[in-house]
């Protein structure tokens, strides 16, 4: 088997991952969601947490349709 080729992440692992870490920042929304009056350094977290779950949704859209 070629090197370069067992180096490369398998793209269903792949999906599983960003599946995986979409959930984990799903999870952290909901929690920091619960408070009433989040602190300026939790709506500055949730700000990111949201970049990041869009771009873990963009990730597992882009890993599907390269699956189909």
């Amino acid at each position: 088997m070629d090197r370069r080729r067992a180096n490369l992440p398998n793209p269903l692992d792949q999906l599983h991952e960003a599946e995986h870490r979409h959930r984990s920042l799903d999870s952290r929304l909901i929690e920091l969601g619960r408070r009433a009056y989040p602190t300026p350094s939790e709506q500055r977290e949730m700000a990111e947490l949201k970049k990041r779950k869009l771009q873990a949704k963009d990730e597992i859209a882009r890993l599907r349709s390269m699956g189909s």
